[in-house]
């Protein structure tokens, strides 16, 4: 999950005090594999605990005011407080087990760790399942994921734990923890959008509290195909595809008038795998960055 490493994975020389880290971390691991995927052993995850939040610097690797995966530019948050999102967690094993992350930890599947594409590296976060209502909490301390439609990579350990690892995917609300306050984050909060500078491409939260997701969660699945300054233009992109979404095209308006943003949405979809097979199928429509958003 290291930027380089999502850069094409180009360079396979490991600096000394990286190679040292891997030995210490994994040296009782499966070795790399080609693909991505779970280790060949059980996992027994109730003898790992949560990690316990503490305040910690900042990792002076991870977190560049911006910087660019596969053609796409992010920016990097400079606080936490008060972060709250809601979207699709996946998860990270095998394949990157041993290896350095965006911060210079080296990522162990069996630890309570996480990928985000914009929190301060590192972060602690509350991270809820939508779908059963598990909570566990991961420290973030990677960068990614950087799979459409994804708003948080966990750990194979973490994902056992919130009852994603079967799955592949699960709906989730995350929430930054402030280790002054550890329970602060559960009270009332302000949303704080995790999104690429480009503008055509938005990742979209919301406060909701996580005990109503479970009335609304098959309500609020959406593929967003745009984002704009522009009304007109929005129209204009939900007319060209009103013919070939198959669902209902909506327009959502921001919040801020003095620089409003309006979001062409298609649904609500069933689920992630309908949201994929619909963002596949606008690609033949030249519609290539999409989102999975929940709103």
């Amino acid at each position: 999950m290291n930027l380089n490493t999502y850069n094409g994975c180009k360079s396979a020389k490991l600096t000394t005090m990286t190679a040292l880290l891997i030995a210490l971390v994994g040296c009782s691991s499966s070795p790399f594999q080609r693909g991505d995927g779970a280790p060949n052993v059980h996992v027994n995850v109730d003898s790992i605990p949560n990690p316990t939040p503490r305040h910690e610097p900042l990792s002076k690797y991870g977190n560049p005011d911006t910087y660019t995966v596969l053609g796409k530019n992010y920016k990097t948050l400079k606080y936490n407080k008060g972060f709250v999102e809601r979207g699709i967690a996946s998860w990270y094993g095998t394949k990157f087990h041993g290896r350095r992350t965006s911060s210079g930890e080296t990522y162990n599947m069996y630890a309570m760790t996480a990928a985000h594409k914009s929190l301060p590296l590192p972060t602690y976060v509350e991270v809820t399942n939508l779908d059963n209502g598990r909570q566990i909490i991961v420290k973030v301390n990677d960068r990614g994921p950087f799979h459409e439609g994804r708003i948080i990579d966990l750990s194979y350990a973490a994902a056992i734990k919130l009852g994603t690892n079967k799955t592949g995917t699960g709906r989730v609300e995350i929430r930054a923890i402030d280790p002054s306050n550890p329970t602060a984050h559960r009270g009332k909060q302000t949303t704080t959008p995790a999104q690429p500078v480009a503008a055509s491409t938005t990742i979209t939260t919301t406060t909701k509290p996580a005990a109503q997701a479970t009335a609304t969660i098959a309500q609020n699945l959406y593929l967003q195909v745009g984002a704009f300054s522009s009304r007109s233009n929005a129209e204009n992109l939900r007319s060209r595809l009103t013919n070939v979404a198959g669902k209902p095209i909506h327009i959502f308006a921001g919040d801020n008038p003095s620089q409003p943003v309006y979001r062409v949405r298609i649904g609500p979809l069933l689920n992630d795998q309908a949201a994929q097979q619909l963002a596949s199928r606008l690609v033949n429509e030249g519609i290539n960055n999409t989102s999975v958003v929940m709103d």
